[in-house]
This record gives structure tokens, C-alpha cells and sequence, in this order.
């Protein structure tokens, strides 16, 4: 708790300085931003909710869809022979670059926004996946073999709790990707979203309510960490226990 206080009050003091330095009507004050923020939240909040639900829903699809794939990739050598050179191809390629195809061929809708992250997390969660499962000693599945677990008992007592850590860090890397992307695809066809009311304050000119949005989707991502860092507390309590 005292480190994060520390760390606003560095990032508060540098923000300030630099706003003393450059010039207080391109970088406002941590102050004027405050105000633009207490007045302007209801606004700020809407905004926000709409990037958050596009985030979420994403994520929760992308679980449904790419823990399977994981599994079926370390599971069976064909599978994965067949898929794994898919994913090595397209891994590597910038994810805003499928934007245009997205909406040409799914519209300039909501969807289209949620397909893009969808894309960028599934990434990480397939080969993480894959390899947490392929990571597991062939003594443990002996094991849970011998005290005579059924194929579910195994996915939930000793594959699910195995990959679990793994799976939870591969959503903290993808998810600052994910709203970074998000941002930019918030500025096509749409008029709600954290990135849209960043760069319609930029084109207005009104740099403190810029600011404010820039404040807003910072907070946005504190709040996506907390809950992934939650969840490993409950889900993972073993690497708790020291």
C-alpha cells in the first residue's frame, strides 16, 4: 500500500513539474485535470463502462474459446502440428493491422471492437495454455490415475489448477495491449468509448479534459490488474503459502 502511494505522488510531482516546465496549457496541472475530472465524471464514467464492457467481454469470450484450443494443442500431437505454424505466422503480426478487414467484413459496430481485443488476448491465452498443460510431469497424471480420476476429475483437479498461474499472467501482458488497441479502434464509427473521448478532446483542444481521459483509462487499468492480481490471490492461494 505505502509503495503505490509513492508511486502516485512521484508520477503526481513529475506531472506537475512538467506542466510548470513545458507550458500549463499543453501539459494542466494535476490540479485543473482534478476539476475537469469531479465535474466531468458522470461523463468521464460512461465513457469508461463502454471501453470496460468491450474489455470484459472479450476477455470472458476469449477464455471460452482459446482455454480449449490450449488444450487441445498439448493434448494431441496432430492438433497441434496443424495449428501451432497458424499461430507462430500470425502472432508476430501488429493485431491493429486486421482492424480494417474486421469491420469490412463485421461492421463498424461494437463487435467489430470486441473481435479485435478478442484477437490480441487469444494469442496468449492458446500458447499459454498449451505449454502449462505440456509443462506437467507425466508422473502427476499417473498419479491422479492410480487414485482413479475420470477425464473431467483430471481437467479440474490437476489441469485447470496447473495452468492457472500461467493463464492469469498471460491476461496481465495482453490486457495493456488490449486497451492500448482498444484506444485506437474506439475512434472509428463510434461515439462511446475512453479512446473516443480522448481524441475528441485532443481535436477540440481541450487538453485538461484530454488529460482527464488519459487519468480516466490509467485508472481503467488499475482496476483490470487488482481484479486479475484478486483472482490469483483466491484462485492460487499455494504460491501464497509461505
Amino acid at each position: 500500500m505505502k509503495r503505490n502511494l509513492y508511486a502516485l505522488l512521484f508520477i503526481v510531482a513529475l506531472w506537475w513539474l512538467l506542466s510548470i516546465a513545458v507550458d500549463p496549457r499543453l501539459i494542466p496541472s494535476p490540479a485543473k485535470v482534478a476539476v475537469v475530472i469531479s465535474a466531468k465524471w458522470a461523463l468521464i464514467g460512461i465513457h469508461l463502462l463502454y471501453s470496460l464492457g468491450r474489455i470484459l467481454a472479450a476477455v470472458f469470450a476469449t477464455l471460452l474459446i482459446g482455454v480449449p484450443i490450449g488444450f487441445a494443442l498439448a493434448r494431441s500431437r496432430r492438433v497441434d502440428a496443424l495449428l501451432s505454424p497458424i499461430f507462430y505466422a500470425l502472432y508476430p503480426v501488429p493485431k491493429i493491422a486486421f482492424l480494417p478487414l474486421i469491420m469490412l467484413f463485421f461492421g463498424l459496430g461494437d463487435f467489430s471492437k470486441v473481435l479485435l481485443v478478442g484477437i490480441i488476448i487469444l494469442f496468449q491465452i492458446v500458447i499459454s495454455t498449451r505449454d502449462s498443460v505440456k509443462a506437467i510431469e507425466g508422473s502427476y497424471y499417473t498419479s491422479i490415475l492410480a487414485l482413479g480420476a475420470n477425464r473431467r476429475q483430471i481437467y479440474r483437479h490437476m489441469l485447470l489448477p496447473a495452468i492457472l498461474p500461467n493463464l492469469l499472467t498471460a491476461l496481465r501482458l495482453s490486457t495493456g495491449t488490449a486497451i492500448s488497441v482498444l484506444f485506437f479502434a474506439e475512434n472509428f464509427a463510434t461515439r462511446y468509448g475512453i479512446g473516443y473521448y480522448i481524441m475528441d478532446s485532443w481535436l477540440k483542444l481541450a487538453y485538461a479534459e484530454m488529460f482527464a481521459g488519459i487519468v480516466g483509462i490509467a485508472l481503467m487499468g488499475i482496476l483490470l490488474f487488482s481484479a486479475i492480481d484478486a483472482l490469483d490471490r483466491r484462485l492460487c492461494r499455494w504460491k501464497y503459502i509461505s
